[in-house]
């Protein structure tokens, strides 16, 4: 597991988890989300595994997960993180290579809140976080825990 804190403005510091077994991919993940105008602490996963092992350990605001990792995968995830009232108001962005319309549908389905198809412009999945994040700070949700 590896923690960065991004703290460029704002005063609520908001945790992202960032699911992916891929370590370049992780960071291009965590380094796209720096410039976010909220102060964010980004939780580094290299499996879905290691992201079950994460969520009762700490609340988080955000998931961002690939679909395929060893062990578990980002479709498994969802489901669990979405059939888990502890965690259902977490909202989760699947980032992945699967950019058919029954991938997206499928990970949509299973209560995924954007789908983003890589490669991806880093500008793009700010927008999704932000958005994401916005309407979870509007509605007040409980954090996860």
């Amino acid at each position: 597991m590896l923690a960065r804190v991004f703290a460029s403005g704002g005063t609520t510091l908001q945790r992202i988890l960032i699911v992916e077994d891929s370590a370049t991919m992780r960071s291009l993940l965590a380094s796209s989300l720096e410039g976010l105008e909220t102060p964010v602490k980004i939780v580094e996963a290299e499996s879905g595994f290691e992201a079950l092992r994460l969520l009762p350990r700490e609340s988080f605001d955000l998931v961002v997960t690939d679909i395929n990792m060893p062990d578990i995968n980002g479709l498994e995830l969802v489901s669990f993180i979405k059939n888990n009232p502890q965690y259902a108001a977490i909202p989760l962005v699947i980032v992945s290579t699967e950019g058919s319309d029954r991938d997206r549908d499928k990970g949509l389905g299973l209560g995924a809140d954007a789908y983003v198809v890589k490669p991806f412009d880093p500008e793009q999945l700010r927008r999704v976080v932000v958005d994401l994040l916005s309407a979870r700070d509007g509605a007040d949700a409980p954090s996860g825990r």
